[in-house]
């Protein structure tokens, strides 16, 4: 029988306890192809150089996995992208992953989690199912990571899509793209909301969610609501930890 291999792939994270949503999607997504050899690899080479020197664990980039896959003779080899966004990291992790083409009888590439409309729909009435329900003067706000790709527009039709199920105090702003926090807050004010759930929209509750989202700075959005006088609730919980999540990626994982 040919070798087989599923390599699922994340950008990473540094925060252990973080890594858990990724480690909740790696195994259901491994016991969907139990006739698969599982291997993870990460795409940020300074996630995978921290872990390194912190933890003693060695992470492949897709690169090295797959040079290590050829090598050992695999001859079918499925990589499902753990990717919020079709965005720069997912077609990075495409360009290193489709050089190896020839080097495989299959080669195959899922897509990340908001891929078509559908997607959308699914993760926003999943996650409203699990979320708390809101009072006339409450407002959730989630934190996206955001982009200068086209993709970045993504979190637009993601807010929307929220909206469309019902949602209407959920806003959605980036990191480092459009729309960032200032909208929000435009948003909160015009609406006279009083307090504010914090949540990430990303895979892992890691970096951003611990430092810009929910640390104690002044620059965090945890801590410029509360200057302002809003009540905060922090929601630390990645969007692997949520069900819809895996049924997604699941729906993507190719056959």
């Amino acid at each position: 029988m040919p070798k087989k291999a599923l390599a699922v792939i994340s950008f990473g994270t540094t925060y252990p306890e973080a890594r858990k949503a990724i480690q909740n999607l790696e195994k259901q997504l491994a016991a969907a192809r139990p006739e698969y050899d599982f291997y993870r690899a990460f795409t940020s080479s300074m996630v995978i150089g921290k872990i390194k020197r912190e933890e003693g664990i060695t992470v492949p980039t897709p690169e090295e996995l797959l040079t290590r896959l050829a090598a050992e003779g695999y001859e079918e080899v499925i990589c499902q992208s753990l990717h919020v966004i079709p965005g720069y990291e997912y077609e990075k992790m495409c360009a290193q992953i489709t050089a190896f083409t020839g080097s495989f009888s299959r080669l195959e590439i899922g897509k990340p989690l908001l891929w078509q409309t559908a997607d959308y729909l699914r993760i926003c009435r999943g996650m409203l199912s699990h979320l708390p329900k809101l009072q006339a003067d409450e407002a959730i706000v989630f934190m996206g990571h955001g982009t200068e790709h086209p993709s970045n527009a993504s979190y637009a039709l993601l807010e929307n899509t929220f909206r469309f199920s019902g949602a209407e105090r959920t806003y959605v702003c980036t990191v480092e793209g459009f729309p960032n926090f200032d909208y929000a807050l435009r948003r909160l004010h015009r609406h006279e909301v009083s307090r504010v759930y914090l949540a990430p929209f990303m895979i892992v509750a890691g970096d951003h969610a611990q430092n810009d989202l929910a640390g104690d700075g002044d620059g965090s959005w945890r801590s410029i609501l509360e200057s302002e006088g809003y009540g905060v609730n922090v929601l630390m919980e990645g969007l692997g930890t949520y069900p819809e999540t895996a049924k997604i990626f699941l729906e993507h994982l190719p056959e």
